[in-house]
């Protein structure tokens, strides 16, 4: 017997693998595949389908029940006004000025007062502003308006105004506008029509200036017109009188401000004249010391 070296080995090997590789490939060729093109797909799936199905659901143990017509009612209703908001009874009251006054005739205790109770459209107004010097009041009045909002920043107002000094008391109608112009001035405009046919007028304004958070300075002004004279009063027609100030305050709160300032008063006119008869200056500057208070 031959005995076959370990190179001839590999090579009798390398040979059957060759042939046996070269025939399985000739077996593919020669396969029909024209019988696999109208096989149903189906047919080719080894496993049942069946067997992976979930297992069919469980009824409710509490159905749902179905929609009725109260239900879809409930849905689209229209709710009524939120009460925290829109139908609430809110107030506030701003003592703006509550000041001593170095006045040329002594000591003067003045005050400006407004305050308001009612809802974001209609709104009850109380104003009062006066003076009192050496114990005397000079000057006092006081409104009752009712305000109605006719924009976000401005209200119509018409009411009542009764005056107890100078003079005898006096009632006046009243009816103007309020608000907040641009640039966030402070606005009030109001005519008045008094008793024997007098008529009068007052525009006042005010401004915020924030050197600070808690700093502030505020100018304000006053004018005031009348249709005729009131001997009585001491008041002419045409513009009677005017003041301006400037108060810096300081906000300890918000609701607390001690402030410091000065105010000028001068009068005009038949106004003026009768101020002179009463031996007073047509015009005149005080020192101011006060709080601003509100809540």
């Amino acid at each position: 017997m031959t005995r076959l070296t370990p190179i001839s080995l590999a090579l009798v090997t390398a040979s059957l693998t060759l042939s046996s590789a070269m025939a399985a490939t000739d077996d593919m060729q020669n396969m029909d595949h024209s019988q696999m093109q109208g096989m149903d797909p189906s047919q080719m799936q080894s496993m049942d389908d069946g067997q992976m199905q979930p297992a069919a659901p469980t009824e409710s143990r509490t159905p749902i029940p179905a929609l009725t017509d109260a239900d879809r009612a409930a849905v689209y209703a229209s709710p009524t006004g939120h009460g925290v908001h829109d139908t609430a009874l809110n107030h506030y009251f701003l003592a703006d000025k509550l000041e001593w006054q170095d006045a040329d005739d002594g000591s003067t205790l003045a005050w400006d007062l407004s305050g308001w109770i009612g809802g974001d459209i209609d709104r009850l107004w109380l104003r009062s502003e006066g003076e009192r010097t050496n114990g005397k009041t000079e000057d006092a009045e006081i409104q009752a308006l009712w305000g109605h909002a006719i924009s976000p920043w401005w209200d119509v107002v018409t009411g009542v105004r009764q005056d107890f000094k100078p003079g005898d008391p006096q009632t006046w109608a009243a009816f103007g506008v309020q608000g907040m112009a641009l640039y966030n001035f402070e606005t009030e405009a109001t005519a008045f029509i008094g008793e024997g046919g007098q008529t009068a007028a007052r525009l006042e304004g005010d401004y915020d200036i924030l050197l600070t958070n808690r700093l502030i300075l505020q100018p304000t002004a006053e004018l005031n017109f009348y249709g005729k004279n009131d001997p009585q009063r001491g008041i002419g027609s045409g513009l009677s009188n005017t003041e301006a100030g400037l108060r810096l305050r300081y906000e300890i709160r918000r609701e607390i401000a001690p402030y410091i300032g000065v105010t000028w008063n001068r009068t005009y006119g038949k106004t003026a004249d009768y101020a002179n008869d009463e031996g007073e200056d047509r015009s005149e500057a005080r020192l101011v010391l006060g709080v601003r208070l509100w809540f």
